[in-house]
């Protein structure tokens, strides 16, 4: 919140940024292991307006402490955790810990470690990288309010038919032929803010919002690619991302809005010619992949008095 400093509006902030953590938990027996990697990023609002205005330090909780107590937290968390539960901890304690800390902004992007397989059995404790990444952003008040945000990034995914884009907006510019078979491709971001309004609201149960996680991203998969068999067709990628975004909506009750960002990764056909003659005819089979221009569709879709 601005406040009023020798005649000017004044806002402050300070953090730290990217405090890469890795925790390890294992069973009773020691024999199972489990592992998350976090890259944590802190954001304070406190009343410390004297060491800008005064050179006082005496009210700055120093990023370097912000840094180690991402450290001490984690190895008190004798419990494997989510990255929201964890997000809320941390926030919880700097909002609680520190009279001047007035609002806790904690960010946590986890990277993907998968459990491997070996034989068809799950390895006891071998890990591979996968590729989309769980977001989420908590925002605690002194008073306890919460809000709570996850996502994902780089979530990748293509099907090379039931795709189509026609009837829009031609004028002289205008190349694109309409079309009812074409690949669809994007990178799918997807941001959704939970209902719930302080820290003492949110599920008790072990791992909540990883299993939500996981279930959010396969109704987005899901949606995306229709039935097995069949598959679902998408006139384009906006009806596509609304029928995404609804889906979501419906089927979780506990997330009031979704924004997802999905660009059209396209893939062009490739027709080759010389003097000769044609030597590739396009037949639906043979692309050139691109990853840029491409083009850049995002929509957010709430419940009634929803803010994402």
């Amino acid at each position: 919140m601005a406040e009023k400093v020798e005649g000017f509006e004044f806002s402050q902030s300070h953090g730290k940024e990217r405090v890469r953590v890795a925790r390890v938990w294992k069973t009773k027996d020691g024999q199972r292991h489990f592992v998350v990697e976090w890259r944590v990023s802190i954001n304070l609002l406190s009343d410390c307006i004297n060491s800008y205005l005064r050179d006082d330090n005496s009210d700055i909780v120093a990023t370097d402490t912000m840094k180690n107590t991402v450290y001490a937290k984690a190895k008190e968390c004798s419990e494997i955790l989510s990255a929201e539960d964890f997000a809320i901890l941390l926030a919880k304690h700097f909002t609680s810990f520190y009279r001047q800390v007035t609002t806790a902004i904690v960010k946590i992007v986890e990277k993907p470690w998968e459990r491997v397989s070996v034989d068809g059995q799950p390895h006891e404790h071998g890990f591979k990288l996968g590729s989309e990444k769980h977001t989420t952003e908590a925002i605690v008040k002194k008073s306890g309010a919460l809000q709570l945000t996850s996502g994902i990034e780089g979530l990748s995914v293509l099907k090379t038919t039931k795709s189509g884009f026609e009837g829009f907006i031609r004028d002289k510019y205008t190349v694109l032929p309409d079309t009812r078979e074409r690949m669809l491709a994007t990178e799918v971001t997807a941001l959704w803010r939970y209902s719930y309004e302080s820290v003492n609201s949110i599920p008790q149960k072990p791992l909540y919002f990883t299993d939500r996680y996981l279930d959010i991203k396969r109704v987005l998969v899901d949606t995306f690619f229709g039935s097995p068999k069949e598959g679902v067709y998408s006139p384009s990628v906006q009806s596509t991302l609304y029928q995404m975004a609804k889906a979501s909506l419906n089927r979780f009750p506990d997330i009031a809005s979704i924004q997802l960002k999905m660009p059209n990764i396209h893939f062009l056909p490739v027709n080759l010619s010389n003097k000769d003659g044609q030597i590739v005819k396009f037949n639906d089979d043979v692309f050139l992949p691109t990853d840029e221009p491409h083009g850049s569709i995002e929509a957010s879709l709430s419940r009634s008095r929803s803010k994402l």
